[in-house]
């Protein structure tokens, strides 16, 4: 005798089932990334009482002085700059492999991050002033100093970009083009490193390490409405990308001018990953892998859920990574860029084993 079993069918795109799964994903990603946020508020080599961290939070008073210090001057910034930062790179990367229609491609596939970069050695050897810490004081022009070159540095390289999108009609070129631009830049960086001081060349290679820590107060106040407008616009325009998505020939069949909305996309994923840059560093990983896990578990690559999404898990995994970065319980600070790179690596390999379309463009 053979014993029955009921076999639960897989949701189809489309169907109520898919979209209640969908519903479920979001809210999960929602809860799980505001329980994280306390956490990482929470712990740290000195940890809070969750009870304290949420009153603090609230606008109270913690029983202790110093517990609403420590969360209110360092480790709430810090959270913060992890939710914004992972929620903008996930976006971006979104927008580049729709636009591109290319599984590999990044935020930093243009070489906004390599103009960043640019820009801070130029300030190294140019200056030749002290530094101390991730980013603090570099070149003895401060966090400022540090902020304004590097988006200086990005803005270059998104001028050129633009300029050349007006005479490339293919996006594939486009996207060739962007990463020559990068690499050039980072030989300059190379050459420029060769003739500042030993000790500039070390905090240059450490502010190339990533931070969520070196944020603060004034720093969100500018941060924060610059990704929001670069978010705000990705949710904007989801219906452009899910014409992109089957290819420009399509979507001008469609009416959508395609130029315009390309150089829309360009725009929208250089500030954000130069804005992500310039306060933390280049951050990697996070905008090529968090898409392709945001779509495995959303079912679907429609945009009007996949960005949203991406927010979502972009954010949930910075604070991930932000808390791997400073392990409670320790004085120690591991660089954010090898945790960002331990968690990515394998996941894009794994998404290249399972997909055979894979270096083909993003699945549908």
């Amino acid at each position: 005798m053979t014993a029955r079993t009921a076999v639960r069918p897989a949701p189809v795109p489309g169907t109520p089932m898919a979209g209640r799964r969908r519903l479920w994903v979001l809210a999960a990603l929602a809860a799980g990334t505001a329980a994280l946020f306390v956490l990482t508020v929470a712990l740290g080599s000195y940890p809070v009482p969750l009870g304290e961290v949420v009153r603090v939070l609230f606008g109270g008073a913690g029983a202790d002085p110093r517990w609403a210090v420590l969360v209110e001057e360092v480790r709430l910034p810090r959270a913060l700059t992890a939710v914004s930062v992972g929620a903008a790179l996930a976006v971006a990367g979104v927008q580049m492999q729709t636009l591109f229609r290319n599984a590999l491609a990044d935020p930093f596939s243009l070489g906004v991050s390599s103009g960043a970069s640019m820009g801070v050695a130029a300030v190294v050897v140019g200056t030749g002033g002290v530094a101390g810490g991730f980013t603090g004081d570099l070149a003895g022009l401060g966090r400022v100093g540090v902020v304004l070159a590097a988006a200086f540095g990005a803005g270059c390289v998104l001028a050129l970009v633009l300029l050349l999108s007006r005479w490339v009609r293919s996006a594939v070129t486009l996207l060739v083009i962007g990463v020559m631009i990068g690499s050039a830049t980072t030989a300059g960086v190379s050459v420029m490193l060769v003739y500042a001081r030993p000790e500039l060349a070390q905090q240059f290679v450490m502010w190339g390490l990533g931070s969520f820590s070196a944020t603060t107060w004034p720093d969100l106040a500018v941060m924060l409405p610059v990704i929001g407008t670069g978010l705000a616009a990705a949710l904007l325009t989801t219906k452009h990308l899910n014409a992109l998505l089957l290819g420009e020939d399509y979507a001008r069949t469609m009416g959508l001018n395609v130029r315009r909305s390309r150089e829309l996309a360009l725009l929208g994923t250089s500030v954000l990953a130069g804005a992500a840059t310039a306060f933390c560093g280049p951050v990697a990983f996070l905008g090529l892998a968090v898409p392709h896990l945001t779509r495995v578990a959303l079912g679907t690559s429609d945009h009007r859920v996949l960005v949203p999404g991406a927010m979502l898990a972009g954010a949930f995994l910075a604070l991930v990574c932000a808390l791997l970065s400073q392990p409670p319980g320790t004085d120690a600070v591991l660089p954010l860029n090898a945790i960002t790179s331990l968690f990515g690596a394998p996941v894009v390999i794994a998404f290249l084993v399972r997909s055979r379309r894979g270096l083909q463009g993003v699945t549908s």
